[in-house]
């Protein structure tokens, strides 16, 4: 299968947002992240509603006067809409990230895929629950129950 058939559409802030704006997004849109994009429009980061919840704790500070570029993840994993949904996997398990930008060959975000996606996908039957069952536990950062 193909990521593309999991893509959700994306909403996106930029590097020179607050995160005034990135909260105000993931309210709107009822998401609990956005990839971040540069002046090209390429993926530079990811920023999740705990990322802002932090950025306010830690300074202190309105979110309107915190800038979502210091808030972010700066170390994106994405995987292009053409890959089979193996890669997002492998993706997701690996570096134990719930949500993955999927690009395209400029590195344009067209999508987003969530762990949640992968087990729907799976409940419709289109993917292994046990693999989608590992890629979960990984993600949670748990050994897969052995039967």
């Amino acid at each position: 299968m193909k990521i593309e058939s999991l893509i959700r559409p994306v909403i996106t802030c930029t590097i020179h947002d607050n995160l005034e704006r990135a909260a105000q997004l993931m309210w709107e849109h009822a998401v609990g992240c956005l990839p971040v994009i540069d002046d090209e429009g390429h993926v530079a980061g990811m920023i999740t509603d705990r990322d802002v919840a932090m950025g306010a704790y830690t300074q202190g500070t309105p979110l309107r006067a915190i800038p979502v570029a210091t808030a972010m993840a700066k170390h994106v994993f994405s995987v292009l809409a053409s890959d089979d949904t193996a890669q997002i996997e492998r993706v997701m398990s690996q570096h134990r990230i719930r949500r993955v930008p999927v690009i395209n060959d400029q590195g344009h975000p067209i999508g987003i895929v969530s762990i949640d996606d992968l087990v729907i996908a799976a409940l419709d039957a289109k993917l292994s629950t046990g693999e989608v069952a590992a890629t979960y536990a990984a993600v949670a950062g748990r050994a897969p129950l052995q039967s």
